[in-house]
């Protein structure tokens, strides 16, 4: 299928807030038909970010319980961050592993590379499959030490079913497994 869409005009853009993480500016358009709109959208620092399905072994998942702010709750999924300046993705997804997970891995196979609600948030998720892992411990910046969890590939319809595995790019990154598995059977 061919993209040939024409991208609307952007006429102008305004900062509307900004912390530490996000942008959030407000965008002027005008589509191909003449119509104008006005948008708003969230701009990341343009670093991208990772996230792992790291697998202990062929049998073994592993997923960490930490707190998430947005739901004030505390939720499973896999183990993700930003990238660092300078870093690729496979160099950051190692390094978040380490941190959050406790392992390293030998081997990074590059899932898919995601977009996050692209409607208004201009981000993109790095989702790397871990394997050929090795014990190694790095500090990270998590308040609180991450409960690592430990989850049979044979049980991952109860993890469907869990209320506490609900993230999206988590349920993404198993069902991108799950395709990743069947091809190499």
């Amino acid at each position: 299928m061919a993209d040939n869409k024409q991208k609307p005009q952007i006429l102008h853009t305004e900062l509307v807030a900004e912390s530490r993480l996000f942008r959030v500016e407000s965008v002027h358009l005008r589509f191909s038909n003449g119509v104008e709109r006005v948008y708003e959208r969230m701009r990341g620092g343009g670093r991208g970010a990772v996230m792992l399905v790291p697998m202990l072994d062929d049998d073994t998942i592993l997923l960490i319980r930490e707190y998430s702010a947005g739901t004030h709750s505390y939720e499973l999924g896999f183990p993700k961050g930003l990238i660092d300046p300078g870093e690729t993705a496979l160099e950051a997804g190692n390094r978040e592993l380490m941190e959050e997970v406790g392992y390293g891995a030998r081997t990074l196979v590059p899932l898919k590379q995601v977009s996050l609600a692209p409607g208004y948030f201009g981000s993109r998720m790095d989702i790397l499959l871990a394997r050929n892992l090795y014990p190694e411990q790095r500090e990270g910046d998590e308040p609180e030490p991450l409960e690592v969890v430990p989850w049979p590939l044979s049980r991952l319809d109860e993890l469907m079913a869990r209320p506490d595995f609900s993230e999206a790019r988590s349920i993404c990154g198993l069902f991108l497994l799950q395709d990743w598995l069947n091809k190499e059977e």
